[in-house]
């Protein structure tokens, strides 16, 4: 495909009521610096087309900025201070051990600082012109970003999510799981809103952190994508650090009062009032994609994001393309996904829509202490399916690798086709199923049966040598 390559974008000029104003033309426009956008501007512009990245946020994205990689941080130090208490009376005395907010905040700074100025250096040196601001569309493919039009040949969607809006009074006063990532000092009552994985995540945190932690949540159950037997476990544990997890409760409104937040709730009709410090949006994430005029665009949305068909190219505009949270896929709002994911459009875009993304064994985790890791179907969606299949399913507190670590709340279920012995889902709660997941991940992927994972000679003792159990 022929365009404007070369290492700079051409220039035209444009009749504008304030005078001449000058577009600049690119083969390719990417909305975005996370995972999704980076690497189909980054495929792009090595193959020689000429390239705009445009972020109104630090450069980055979600995971290294404000999600997947601080949140880690923390979760180390939390499990360091689990790890201490689980094994007393068992060889360590935990006194001492604690978590210093204010230096963990440092820690954590320490990976995300350098990340924007490394992001835009990198695209420098890739020769990807930068734009810094808010996108907006006024054509198929133009837009404009502060004084700046941008025209482009295509243009790539990969403007990830936010905090979804709830409709509640007084949500403004709710915190999000970013800002809590920046707190200097962490409150003593803190409130979350919604039982996902990042209130479940930030509340396993912060009560070994010292705060006092509630989780409402509406639903019967939390963690509605992952195994239910397992949840219910997790539950348990949650609950036995002293978080106060409320299921059947629906906030309503959140006010201020005497230095306070007030939260006011539902629960099978009745209401109640919880006082806390901080409030914190847990209750799900929606395509940050609403302000970006994509109506002016012709591109076609849902709530799930921008509407693409099986090579993430918009149903309504061929020249824009979408990837990662802002695009309304089957696949799982995860950084691994959104990366896969530019690359195929990069592809497409490239040498014509021929690639689909494979979502096939994405694991996903849940980083709680135990965490809380899935790949494959539910026993729900296997039985809609009509598939025949055998299901395993132990509590493993008793088993070696539990008990060695004290560690009360293990299990794993698991899901073989009867017929072929392909694994079709596996779900684990323990020590390292973050790790462990990763192996069903490559069966299901491969192709491999699970005869297979139980002739492996796995190094012992290990939490993958559990695995030959499992199936």
């Amino acid at each position: 495909m022929s365009g404007y390559h070369g290492d700079y974008a051409s220039q035209t000029n444009l009749n504008t009521s304030s005078g001449q104003h000058m577009e600049k033309h690119f083969d390719l426009i990417a909305i975005g610096t996370g995972s999704a956008a980076s690497a189909a501007a980054h495929k792009c512009r090595g193959a020689g087309w000429s390239v705009a990245v445009v972020d109104s946020r630090p450069f980055g994205g979600t995971c290294a900025l404000r999600g997947c990689d601080p949140k880690k941080v923390l979760v180390g130090a939390a499990e360091l201070i689990d790890w201490n208490q689980r094994m007393k009376g068992n060889g360590v005395s935990p006194n001492g051990a604690q978590i210093d907010w204010s230096e963990l905040m440092q820690f954590k700074k320490s990976f995300t600082e350098p990340v924007p100025l490394n992001r835009e250096k990198g695209f420098s040196k890739a020769e990807i012109t930068t734009f810094h601001g808010r996108a907006h569309f006024v054509g198929p493919t133009t837009l404009v970003v502060g004084d700046e039009t941008l025209v482009g040949k295509y243009v790539v969607i990969g403007a990830g999510a936010k905090p979804a809006k709830l409709g509640i009074s007084g949500e403004e006063f709710l915190t999000t799981s970013e800002t809590l990532l920046e707190l200097e000092h962490l409150p003593k009552k803190i409130i979350f809103v919604g039982g996902g994985y990042i209130s479940f995540e930030f509340a396993h945190i912060a009560a070994r952190a010292g705060s006092e932690v509630v989780v409402l949540h509406r639903g019967n159950r939390p963690l509605e994508g992952f195994d239910n037997d397992l949840v219910n476990m997790l539950v348990e544990a949650t609950r036995e650090i002293g978080v106060d997890l409320r299921l059947k409760t629906a906030v309503t409104a959140i006010e201020k009062s005497s230095g306070h937040l007030l939260v006011r709730a539902l629960t099978e009709g009745s209401e109640q009032t919880f006082a806390a410090d901080l409030v914190v949006h847990g209750a799900g994430r929606e395509p940050d994609i609403d302000d970006l005029g994509l109506d002016q665009a012709g591109v076609a949305t849902s709530r799930k994001g921008v509407l693409v068909n099986e090579y993430l190219q918009s149903i309504s505009n061929p020249a824009v393309y979408a990837a990662g949270d802002a695009a309304a896929t089957e696949g799982l709002p995860l950084t691994p996904v959104a990366s896969q994911e530019g690359h195929v459009v990069a592809a497409n875009i490239l040498k014509g829509n021929q690639r689909s993304p494979d979502y096939t064994g994405t694991p996903t985790v849940v980083f709680t202490i135990p965490p809380l890791a899935s790949v494959g179907l539910q026993e729900e969606a296997a039985r809609e399916r009509g598939l025949k299949f055998r299901v395993k399913h132990e509590d493993t507190s008793s088993w070696y690798s539990s008990r060695r670590v004290n560690l009360r709340y293990s299990g794993y279920k698991t899901l073989v086709e009867e017929d072929s012995g392909r694994i079709l889902g596996a779900h684990l709660l323990g020590l390292h199923a973050e790790e462990v997941i990763n192996l069903f991940a490559l069966a299901m992927r491969t192709g491999l049966k699970a005869d297979d994972l139980r002739r492996v000679p796995y190094g012992y003792p290990s939490s993958s040598s559990d695995l030959s159990y499992m199936v």
